[in-house]
């Protein structure tokens, strides 16, 4: 089953690289920026800060935010919260052809994105990932590092975290 999840996993990953790649030219063509490799990953998008800054004036469109949401073990709901929307307005929203998200709601995206693509290199599974996203740390003031993810300062809590966990360093 293992391998089923991993297949499945990797098939997310290439959906939302597929994603990331079409909507890239389509920002390079609206703000003249020149793309260097058509053939960007989403990982390599988020190692790119300028991309990342154009992004988020821009917004994501909501084919980046489904990509974004199968990756991570978040509900509808907890996506609502981490966005400050309702969940009603996520469901008008998957029905808008042409719709962007905000500047700050793409922002949040990135951060969870940057989170969920750091624990996926780290953990064997995304079932270990998500166990530890749901399980409260004492690194971590006994809190889960997904409620931590609501603000960026959180965020970087569980960033520092999952590095220290990547260099073998336990707390």
């Amino acid at each position: 089953m293992i391998v089923g999840d991993k297949i499945n996993e990797k098939d997310k990953w290439n959906r939302l690289d597929q994603d990331i790649q079409v909507y890239l030219k389509d920002l390079e063509k609206d703000l003249s920026v020149r793309i260097i490799n058509e053939n960007l990953s989403f990982s390599d998008f988020l190692q790119n800060k300028m991309l990342i800054i154009h992004s988020i004036k821009r917004g994501f469109p909501f084919c980046i935010f489904k990509q974004i949401k199968l990756l991570t073990p978040f509900t509808e709901a907890e996506w609502a919260e981490f966005l400050n929307i309702s969940v009603k307005s996520l469901q008008r929203y998957k029905n808008e052809k042409s719709f962007y998200f905000k500047s700050i709601h793409t922002e949040k995206m990135i951060e969870i994105a940057e989170v969920v693509n750091f624990g996926s290199e780290i953990f064997d599974t995304p079932n270990q990932f998500e166990i530890w996203l749901k399980t409260p740390s004492i690194a971590l003031g006994n809190l889960k590092p997904s409620v931590l993810l609501k603000d960026s300062y959180g965020k970087e809590l569980v960033m520092a975290e999952l590095n220290r966990i990547d260099q073998g360093i336990f707390v």
